[in-house]
Order: structure tokens, then sequence, then C-alpha cells
């Protein structure tokens, strides 16, 4: 989850916030890859699966901040 600071600091400079935006997009995408490529254990997909889920989050809070 996002922090705070992290988000006073979106808050302030839109840049800062797209870009944050692009890197949890990207870490997402390449969680999902890792997820359909991948021959983990359960626990271990259940965890990467809870990240993206976290990110999804922290995503739409980005978003808000947006508008």
């Amino acid at each position: 989850m996002i922090d705070s600071q992290t988000i006073k600091i979106c808050k302030e400079n839109s840049s800062i916030r797209d870009l944050k935006i692009k890197n949890i997009e990207h870490a997402i995408e390449q969680a999902e890859i890792l997820i359909k490529e991948s021959k983990m254990s359960q626990e271990e997909l259940i965890f990467l699966k809870r990240k993206i889920s976290d990110s999804r989050q922290d995503l739409e809070i980005l978003y808000l901040l947006k508008i």
C-alpha cells in the first residue's frame, strides 16, 4: 500500500505521480507474465498474486489523484 508521504508527493508533483503509475503498471505486467510462464509453488503464486492485487489498489489511488 502507498504510504502517506508518497501520496503527498504525488499530489504535489504530477510528473512523479505519472512515473509512479507507469512503474506500477509495468511491474504488474511483468508479474502476470511470470505467473503465466512459471512453475512456482502454490505459495509463491499466491504471494505474487497478492502483490499484484496490492499494486492495483495503489494504481487506483494514483488514478484518483489525477482527477
